[in-house]
């Protein structure tokens, strides 16, 4: 895509008609003094201009437009350090909830910067939280100067941590998970725009995310034994885009086009003795692992373009729309050398060892489009209508060399597995809203949306029809719904959603379902505020092989208090009651029918009160905290309770302490609990 950026500077200066200055008043008390008339017969003589007095006051200096030196920097930055105490129960369920480390901590850095003379930029802001080995790390930097550009950059490191012990093999020595994980996902995001605020504004943009970490997996042999194994993560995706916009008064314009880049090299090595899930001997003889090496070499490139506009073609209405192409394609290679004993039940036999190599190529053509306009045709009715596509292709042809090493004279058997398959998912969705305003203080709105789409994916390791599985799905949707202003202090606002499908996806997909929420917000008084929320969920799937049953309510009610413009004193409180009941037929042992039910009855509370202490501005004392309780299926328990104090040290200087109390238990599963103090103290420096 070839781009043109003109840049057009237009100046010019006047010369300002000059005028003569004003007289000054004379001073208060006196009187001017006028040249006496000339006598009769007496030619005129011209005035003497009167004696110039020194003024007594002097003017003050007009203010300058920039900036005072004092002004270039604003901000703050908190620092401090974290201590936790010995953390009982179950360490790895901490870790997999909380996660929390100690030691020397940067809580926050939010930094201004002006440049009073405007020269490398106007303003530049720099932002970072939760560093010194958080879970949740952020820095952004932004630079502008307005007229010429706009960059910024945004950085973020989270840590996954997951290794519940409820999950594991208790069979296993240790008992450790075998699909856990510690991994860091990492996202950077980089964009310059080219003369913002302008008619055309070019930009480019950059956006990286990584992942790398160890964890557990297991190694699957002929579907008899599982064995888990250590593993390396590695991946990463790289996007590369860049593009124009056209800013104009009645369009806006998008115009991009970009590539992205995939990589994949994760790995696992195992050297010892493994027993694998299955301890029992395999006629007669053990089914074991002594060395494993796997490696994956997947890498995928992908070139798109997009195209976003919307329009205002006449007042009373509005128009929008996308456009997005794109065609990745990937490329698999992956290496397996295992040895042990293992067994093959299809043919009865022991062997050694096995190698598997395999290769593939997948393409994967992508359109995705949406269109929409909004009509006002009168003054209290407004129309919305919208569409979207999605529409993919996937075809991929992988190849799959197996060689099997058998001890003794047996010779060694290759398995070789080819396949050309290919996936077609359709996915289509039209809606039409209608919203009239009755009165100044009801608005109504009711619509129609329609759901369509075919798909034809992968099928299952159990699927009885062949490698692919086909589906279709159908679904109508009413919506219906009101918001209603009886007074400045009270609004209410009611949704409504009903669907029903004649075929759907997936077993737990929405089929015959409502949906209803209700929000109010009453003002009490000035200082105090009331909020409210209700929602349900209920879908229904009668089919004989599903018979999904699921039902879903929250309710939540909050309550704000800022008396006196919240100078002395506030409370936030919220108080959260939710259900959760689900009913869905399974293929359980033996492939015989079995029902999974789930049940949860939860009880959530948060509230946080500030008081300032009397005495000393900046001082201030935080009290409060969250809990959970629920009972059913899987009863637990969690509290959170929180108190803080700051104390003003120095006009920009605070000292913060603060202590957290985080506790977990579940009744089934005494073993994943745990408790922890968690105490925090630092200062805050602002300017």
């Amino acid at each position: 895509m070839r781009f043109l950026l003109a840049l057009m500077l237009i100046g010019g200066a006047g010369a300002q008609a000059q005028t003569p200055p004003p007289t000054p008043a004379s001073p208060a008390g006196e009187q001017a003094t006028q040249p006496p008339a000339p006598a009769a017969g007496q030619a005129a003589q011209p005035a003497q201009a009167p004696a110039q007095t020194p003024a007594k006051t002097e003017e003050k200096p007009a203010a300058s437009p920039a900036p005072s030196t004092e002004d270039w920097l604003n901000g703050s930055i908190d620092f401090g350090y974290r201590w936790l105490t010995d953390i009982h129960g179950n360490f790895q369920e901490y870790r997999s909830v909380i996660n929390l480390g100690q030691g020397p901590k940067l809580f926050g850095l939010d930094l201004t910067f002006q440049d009073p003379k405007k020269r490398l930029f106007d303003r530049l802001d720099v932002r970072a939280y939760g560093w010194g080995g958080d879970p949740y790390s952020t820095a952004y930097l932004g630079a502008r100067k307005q007229g010429v550009y706009d960059f910024t950059v945004d950085y973020r490191d989270i840590a996954y941590f997951d290794a519940v012990p409820s999950f594991a093999n208790p069979s296993l020595p240790g008992g450790f998970n075998e699909q856990s994980f510690d991994i860091h996902r990492r996202n950077t995001s980089v964009t310059l725009d080219l003369r913002p605020g302008k008619r055309i504004v070019p930009y480019l943009a950059f956006d990286r995310n990584s992942d790398h970490g160890q964890g557990i997996e297991t190694w699957v042999q002929d579907s008899n034994n599982e064995f888990a194994v250590p593993t390396l993560n590695r991946d990463s995706t790289n996007n590369y885009r860049g593009g124009v916009r056209f800013e104009f008064n009645r369009f806006h314009i998008t115009l991009e086009q970009g590539g992205t880049t995939f990589q994949d090299n994760d790995s696992a090595y195992a050297k010892g003795l493994n027993v694998g899930d299955n301890t029992v001997p395999v006629f007669g003889q053990p089914d074991i692992l002594t060395g494993l090496s796997q490696a994956y070499g997947i890498r995928g490139h992908s070139i798109y373009e997009k195209v976003l506009f919307t329009a205002r073609p006449a007042s009373w209405m509005d128009v929008y729309g996308q456009y997005l192409y794109s065609d990745p394609r990937t490329d698999v290679h992956f290496t397996d050398l295992a040895y042990g004993n293992f067994a093959l039940l299809s043919s009865l036999l022991f062997y050694s060892g096995q190698q598997t190599l395999a290769t593939g190529v997948a393409v994967q053509p992508h359109n995705t489009a949406n269109l929409g306009f909004e009509l006002r045709p009168f003054r209290r009715l407004r129309i919305l209508e919208s569409w979207m596509t999605d529409r993919y292709h996937d075809a991929a042809s992988p190849l799959v060399a197996e060689q099997l090493l058998f001890t003794g004279t047996t010779p060694s058997q290759t398995l070789l597995t080819s396949l050309n398959y290919g996936q077609v998912v359709n996915y289509n969705q039209q809606q039409t809203d209608i919203l009239f305003d009755l009165t100044s203080k009801l608005t109504v709105r009711g619509g129609y949306r329609y759901v369509w789409g075919d798909a034809t994916v992968l099928a299952g390791d159990l699927s009885q029809t062949g490698t692919l599985a086909s589906g279709q799905l159908h679904r109508n949707i009413g919506l219906a719904g009101l918001n209603f202003r009886p007074s400045e202090k009270l609004s209410v606002n009611l949704d409504y959603e009903g669907g029903s499908s004649d075929n759907i996806y997936f077993r737990t997909s929405l089929n015959n379902y409502s949906r209803a929420r209700a929000r109010a917000r009453f003002q009490a008084t000035h200082s105090l505020s009331f909020q409210a929320n209700f929602n349900v969920l209920s879908n229904q799937n009668p089919a004989p092989d599903i018979q999904n049953s699921f039902l879903s309510r929250d309710n939540s009610l909050s309550v704000y208090w800022t008396p006196a413009a919240a100078k002395r004193i506030t409370f936030v409180g919220e108080y959260d009651r939710s259900t959760v009941r689900s009913d869905i037929l399974y293929l359980g042992l033996f492939l015989a029918p079995a029902t999974s039910s789930y049940r949860e009855n939860a009880h959530t509370a948060t509230s946080a009160i500030d008081i300032s202490l009397p005495g000393l501005a900046g001082a201030k004392l935080t009290a409060g905290g969250s809990l959970f309780v629920s009972s059913g299926s899987a009863p637990s328990r969690f509290y959170q309770p929180l108190v803080k104090l700051t104390l003003p040290l120095h006009k920009h200087i605070f000292w913060n302490t603060e202590w957290q109390y985080y506790g977990f238990g579940e009744q089934f599963y005494l073993f994943e609990g745990f408790r922890t103090h968690v105490f925090m103290t630092g200062l805050r420096v602002t300017r």
